[in-house]
């Protein structure tokens, strides 16, 4: 027999300050919401970096140990080597309408998503909801994100 339970909730743990630690996240939550399952974005540690205000559209691609680039540490921590990289890869992504980081949250969020900072990397950086940008609904605990969490899956990237 097969099984024809859905998913019907997701919750997208964000821990990475990068564009491969924060576009997946970002990718699957529109994906959910297009498909009509809830969607929550819980931002953590360096993923903070992707709903900051002051770090939001200045995103990097992680180049130094990042063994799917295929470089070699030494090359990718050269001076200039993450900017060239970055936009490099800003520019595929743009061929293929896929939107900065900025546009994409602003669009995940109008779709009705929630977006969550973690009180715990809050307090750690040192920010408040005034460094944070418009569309976070909440500065949560764990056990508060696990409350929004409940009966769904639990995706971390």
């Amino acid at each position: 027999m097969a099984d024809t339970a859905t998913i019907e909730k997701v919750s997208i743990i964000v821990s990475k300050g990068s564009l491969e630690g924060i576009y997946p996240a970002l990718i699957m939550a529109n994906g959910a919401r297009a498909e009509g399952i809830e969607a929550d974005l819980f931002f953590t540690f360096f993923g903070l970096d992707a709903i900051t205000k002051k770090r939001w559209e200045h995103i990097k691609l992680a180049t130094v140990g990042n063994p799917g680039l295929h470089l070699p540490t030494l090359l990718g921590g050269m001076p200039g080597v993450p900017d060239l990289v970055t936009r490099y890869m800003e520019r595929k992504m743009d061929k293929l309408d896929i939107p900065p980081i900025p546009e994409f949250i602003e669009m995940i969020s109008d779709t009705g998503a929630g977006i969550y900072a973690c009180k715990a990397s809050v307090d750690l950086f040192e920010l408040d909801k005034d460094d944070l940008v418009e569309q976070v609904q909440g500065i949560i605990t764990v056990g508060e994100f696990y409350e929004h969490a409940a009966g769904g899956q639990i995706i971390y990237t």
